[in-house]
């Protein structure tokens, strides 16, 4: 064919195109709708065209602005047990969505450690087998990175098969399993994470946006959702970011919030693993513990320990997913779903009392009784005088509190506690969950009660 007939027919493919109305890949067949929240439909058509919208026994009339763009409000729909709704789209052209649930949305982002598959985690050939679960979708977004906020991604909502779930983040599926059998309602589950990425590129505000979240976030902004689950932060530690990581959360936390016009979304996250490699130089990683600490400060948030499931220190990527899925999802059943008597977090450190030579802490969920985990006396806890020279120090349990001493320190000032990259503390609450490790002076953490 010549070129001068080639671009003509180009050209008249594109117009219609255009003409046919377009939604994003967001609103799609199997996916789930957030309950009790006023929905958003939107998408492209042609200019001034009328755009019919039916849901249930409601239908809904817009007109596209100049540019093509359209947007339609639907009331907030209760979640109805997993009962199969169709959405029909009507203008030039038809769009039938099939198989459409109402309950619960939730993101899982961040770096490899939210990226990592099922397939390649402990136990992953039985949990994969065991992942048929009409009622949890999946939808996962591919790594692009924008220079301005994009209007949609390449993704598709999928059923949890075991076809469906290998290459899916194992984190976010375990927190989504977890939800649903506790709720029996329907949940989605967005993945759109990237490994070895810093925070800043996830990042919004009034003044800017990275490029991560430009191809990964804005689209889906419009498309309610109940919370995020967030677990990164190793490659800040690389870059010495330490207690700067503080201001990078409360920023990412806050943008998020108000891109999706949430300004309560809960936003759970992931406490990063020890890691003895040293390419974390020295008091990075306790510094951004004491960081991660700090966000539970921020109202809606709850932070997932992990310092006791680690089984090879040499590696970057813990393999036990399925527990740091559930411990997120305890969070959420518990500040999300207000179910009662769930014990949500390991002990973490609330205050001290200097005792004559001894130092007594104090913790927020204690639970009924702190414990050792192994049943060995306590230990990573050190002490200083006013020196600031740390010893290995003696740790009892007493009730609730432990009492810190060192035979050689009788004026103690500071304790600290698992404050080390490669740290196996194994001080517990009754409930089995790790305290955090922590340091008492000018300690600027939270505890998320």
């Amino acid at each position: 064919m010549k070129k001068s007939l080639l671009i003509p027919l180009l050209l008249a493919t594109t117009l219609t195109s255009l003409a046919e109305v377009k939604l994003p890949a967001v609103l799609s067949s199997h996916m789930v709708f957030q309950r009790e929240a006023p929905l958003h439909i939107w998408g492209t058509a042609d200019p001034k065209e009328k755009v019919t919208i039916k849901f249930g026994d409601k239908t809904y009339d817009t007109i596209t602005k100049a540019d093509g763009s359209w947007l339609v409000g639907l009331p907030a729909y209760k979640a109805d047990g997993g009962q199969k709704h169709t959405l029909t789209v009507t203008g030039k052209n038809k769009i039938i969505l099939k198989d459409i649930l109402i309950g619960d949305v939730w993101i899982g982002s961040g770096q490899s450690n939210m990226e990592w598959p099922l397939k390649g985690t402990e136990q992953g050939k039985e949990f994969i087998k065991g992942a048929n679960h009409p009622n949890i979708r999946l939808f996962h977004i591919p790594k692009v990175q924008a220079n301005a906020p994009a209007s949609d991604v390449k993704a598709t909502w999928k059923a949890s098969t075991p076809k469906s779930i290998p290459n899916f983040s194992a984190v976010l599926y375990h927190f989504g399993k977890e939800l649903h059998e506790e709720t029996n309602i329907p949940i989605g589950l967005i993945n759109s994470s990237w490994g070895g990425s810093p925070i800043e590129p996830w990042i919004v505000s009034d003044t800017a946006s990275g490029k991560m979240y430009n191809g990964m976030i804005a689209p889906i902004t419009r498309f309610e959702v109940r919370g995020t689950i967030w677990y990164q932060g190793e490659t800040n530690v690389i870059q010495n970011n330490g207690l700067a990581y503080t201001g990078k959360m409360k920023a990412l936390i806050e943008g998020w919030r108000t891109a999706f016009e949430n300004k309560d979304m809960p936003f759970y996250f992931v406490q990063i693993a020890p890691w003895a490699n040293k390419r974390y130089a020295t008091g990075q990683l306790p510094a951004l513990w004491e960081a991660q600490c700090a966000t539970l400060k921020i109202p809606h948030t709850g932070m997932a320990v992990t310092t006791d499931i680690v089984h090879d220190i040499e590696d970057i990527h813990p393999r036990n997913k399925r527990d740091v899925g559930n411990r997120l999802g305890s969070w959420a059943l518990a500040k999300s779903y207000q179910v009662k008597d769930v014990v949500y977090s390991g002990p973490l450190y609330k205050s001290m009392k200097v005792q004559g030579d001894k130092i007594l802490i104090t913790f927020a969920h204690v639970s009924k009784s702190l414990k050792s985990r192994d049943g060995n006396p306590l230990n990573e806890f050190q002490i200083a005088g006013a020196d600031e020279k740390f010893v290995a120090a003696k740790a009892d349990i007493d009730g609730k509190i432990v009492i810190v001493s060192a035979r050689n320190v009788t004026n103690p000032r500071h304790v600290r506690f698992g404050w080390h990259r490669s740290a196996n503390p194994n001080l517990i609450n009754s409930a089995g969950l790790p305290a955090s490790p922590f340091q008492t002076k000018n300690w600027t953490g939270g505890t998320g009660e």
